[in-house]
């Protein structure tokens, strides 16, 4: 511990007591220097610094504090003070890293807590040691340069910094490269700045081809660059040679070789291969190739694969073998950019091609196609048209070409399968519907006997010539006309399928016979395709008239036709329109009447049809009563009896069930004579008629007898009464004569039958026999 008269005192500055109520002069306070204190000290702790007194300690018992930072304020306990001797002292070693400077303030008070002295200030300096190393901000640093670089050509900047005072020594550092891998061309490619850390090259020779990176260990010592006393540390820095087109890209081979099919296109011929040393898939190493010779019409392209960097020929137009069989290609390829400046080797490279020509079996082609002739028309069968030949391209291969036919629409024509003559085979006819514009089309088909064997096809169009064979026809074939001449006339044409100069203008007139032709009606020409056709006499009675018109043409010669027109005479009004009903039932109803007559005919079958749902549900409605009645409970069941005479029990003896549905009553279930009635008539033996169809099932007793009573009326078989009447057969021995050889005239002839009329159609015969009187 340092003895106390070697620790420094600093004294409070006096201040001015005041005389007699005056002011005076005050002195400035003192500015105490700073306190210099070495970061790191190794005490021993507390260590004095520096004693605070103030002079009027002599008469007061004073106490002494000092506050701020590092004394009551954090960081606190760093700084104390003794309050009696006023002895300031640091308490552990100090980091100028972390404060640099403490700024404190001193007070003295006297027991009281009386302030006797201005505060003071004092400052309290860290010196900086060299405790701190060099730390470079990344621990690789990357970088890249162009090859063929010059010398003096920046490259990167590495940075390092020290946590010790940079105005010190302990913070100034120092760069320099420890080493360089690899060490090719030159041990020392690059140099750095010692101050600021810039690399740069300082040789020439940097190609990325042989050396593509550059490993450099750079290291950083303060002190400025002391080796024995300074902190170091190092890093790495990376660079990378960039590629530049200092390579053009090289054929492989000086010729290439490959071939095609005649008439192919879109297909690879031949794969040139190049090399360059640039970096792969980089404009400096991709490849552009072009034909600089051979090709003047154009025929071929390259384009260039971007995974391999080949060029690829293919074909873009069709090459024919009869007329090239060899192709010799020159081509070059240069890369996508151009060379790099200085660079001694030649820009693109060439080579040649050679490209052989397939032969191959080509179709064969008619020429002209289509080929046009004119014929005219009517022309026989079996007549020699023209000659269809088709050409074979293949002028190196014998081959020998056939006809046939591909599309006739009329079957007209013909081909010879060996030389192509096309004949007619039916007459040919302008006006049929196969001519389309005066023209019919042939389609042939022209093979040859090749491997694969070929075929092509031609169309031959025969324009056909008009000739005057078709008769001119009225039009139109129906009219109608007044009975009157006035007020209307009938308006003719001609229709005539051929054309000019063989159709109009036409010429119309009445034939001789019948002579009621001419005398009824009269024609009139109002131009040379239009003629009117009026009544000749004042009336003509209504009804349908065939009047027969010769029509000529102007054919050359011309032709004519008898051509019949319908026409209909008709009681006309004062417009001149047909008002009787023929009229209207030829000429059809109109739009309004058929919907009205749609109408009513939709409205009769909902009609019907809600007819035929009632009768269906009066039906059910029956039924369902019939089911809800009680057989107990229904009368017609059951024959109520009263205090009147009668047969006897035997009355009541009725089955009505029967009569309610008669029909479903088996023939079995006839009672036998014996239960029947005493009063029944008749009393003799039932005969066994045939069995009348049953009436469908009314629904009550009365409607069942109406029914029955319909049937029998109707019905020529039935007996004359209600009840069946049985007579006795006498057999062959009977004395008794036929009916049949009665003569009705030989008694009663004077009694009148006619009321045998009145006894319904059962009685028409005896009403007949008796009442006809003498016949």
């Amino acid at each position: 511990m340092k003895e106390p008269h070697e620790i420094e005192e600093i004294v409070f500055p006096r201040q001015l007591a005041k005389h007699s109520g005056a002011l005076q002069r005050q002195k400035r306070d003192w500015v105490i220097p700073p306190i210099n204190l070495p970061e790191n000290s190794r005490g021993p702790f507390p260590q004095e610094l520096v004693r605070i007194r103030s002079d009027r300690d002599k008469n007061l018992s004073l106490r002494y504090s000092v506050t701020g930072p590092g004394a009551d304020q954090p960081p606190t306990g760093i700084f104390i003070i003794n309050p009696i001797s006023g002895q300031l002292s640091v308490t552990k070693p100090l980091d100028r890293e972390l404060i640099a400077r403490f700024h404190l303030r001193a007070h003295a008070v006297d027991i009281n807590g009386n302030q006797v002295e201005n505060p003071i200030d004092i400052v309290i300096n860290v010196i900086d040691m060299n405790d701190n190393r060099p730390e470079f901000l990344h621990q690789v640093w990357n970088g890249s340069v162009p090859e063929g670089s010059k010398p003096g050509t920046y490259v990167m900047t590495v940075t390092a910094i020290d946590a010790d005072d940079p105005n010190a020594l302990n913070g100034m550092l120092r760069y320099r490269i420890l080493s360089q891998a690899p060490s090719t061309p030159s041990p020392n490619m690059f140099t750095i700045n010692n101050e600021t850390g810039d690399i740069i090259t300082v040789a020439a020779g940097l190609d990325r081809e042989k050396v593509q990176q550059y490993t450099l260990i750079i290291q950083a010592t303060d002190m400025e660059g002391n080796p024995t006393y300074g902190l170091s540390n190092t890093a790495t820095a990376v660079i990378t040679v960039t590629d530049v087109n200092d390579n053009p890209p090289e054929f492989t081979a000086m010729t290439f070789y490959g071939e095609v099919p005649e008439n192919r296109v879109d297909v690879i011929v031949a794969n040139l291969t190049v090399t360059d040393k640039d970096q792969p898939h980089t404009p400096a190493w991709n490849a552009a190739y072009r034909i600089s010779g051979g090709d003047p019409t154009g025929r071929f392209a390259i384009l260039t694969d971007p995974n391999s960097n080949d060029g690829l020929v293919t074909v873009v137009k069709p090459i024919d073998f009869e007329t090239n069989r060899m192709f010799v290609l020159t081509v070059a390829a240069e890369n996508q950019v151009p060379l790099a400046k200085g660079i001694q080797h030649p820009p693109q490279s060439t080579a040649t091609v050679s490209v052989t020509v397939i032969d191959v079996n080509e179709n064969p082609y008619f020429a002209p196609n289509p080929k046009i002739i004119r014929q005219e028309e009517g022309l026989h069968a079996g007549t020699m048209l023209t000659t269809l030949t088709a050409q074979d391209p293949d002028r190196y291969m014998q081959q020998n070409i056939r006809y046939t036919k591909l599309s006739d629409p009329a079957n007209w024509l013909k081909i010879d399968p060996v030389n192509g003559q096309i004949t007619t085979i039916a007459v040919l006819d302008r006006e049929s519907p196969n001519v389309k514009n005066n023209i019919y089309n042939a389609t042939f088909l022209a093979s040859d006997n090749g491997i694969p064997p070929m075929s092509g096809t031609g169309t031959l169009q025969i324009y056909l010539l008009d000739i005057n064979d078709n008769a001119p026809q009225v039009l139109p074939q129906e009219a109608e006309t007044c009975e009157t001449p006035e007020p209307n006339s009938i308006n003719i044409t001609a229709l005539d399928y051929d054309i000019d100069p063989n159709a109009g203008p036409f010429a119309f007139d009445l034939p001789l016979s019948p002579v009621t032709i001419k005398r009824n009606w009269t024609i009139n020409r109002l131009n040379g395709d239009f003629a009117q056709l009026n009544l000749k006499i004042k009336f003509l009675e209504a009804g349908i008239y065939e009047v027969p018109i010769i029509i000529t043409d102007s054919g050359n010669p011309p032709k004519s036709n008898i051509s019949i027109l319908r026409v209909k005479v008709c009681q006309c009004d004062s417009n001149g329109d047909c008002t009787d009903v023929d009229r209207i039932v030829g000429a059809g109803l109109g739009t309004g009447a058929i919907i009205a007559i749609l109408l009513c005919i939709i409205i009769l079958l909902i009609l019907v049809l809600m007819f035929v749902v009632w009768m269906k549900r009066r039906d059910k409605e029956r039924q369902a009563k019939q089911l809800l009645i009680d057989p107990e409970d229904d009368v017609r069941d059951n024959i109520l009896k009263y205090d009147e005479e009668g047969g006897g029990e035997e009355d009541q003896d009725y089955d009505l069930s029967q009569l309610q549905q008669p029909d479903t009553v088996e023939p079995d279930a006839i009672k036998p004579v014996g239960i029947r009635r005493l009063d029944e008539r008749p009393i003799h033996a039932e005969p066994q008629y045939p069995v009348r169809s049953a009436a469908p099932h009314p629904g009550d007793i009365g409607d069942f007898i109406n029914e029955g009573l319909k049937a029998a009326d109707n019905d020529p078989t039935a007996p004359p009464y209600d009840s069946l009447l049985v007579f006795d057969y006498e057999g062959s021995g009977s004395t008794a004569g036929s009916l049949s050889s009665l003569n009705s005239s030989s008694s009663g002839g004077d009694q009148d039958y006619d009321y045998l009329n009145d006894w319904g159609p059962r009685f028409k015969k005896l009403a007949d026999m008796y009442g006809g009187g003498d016949d």
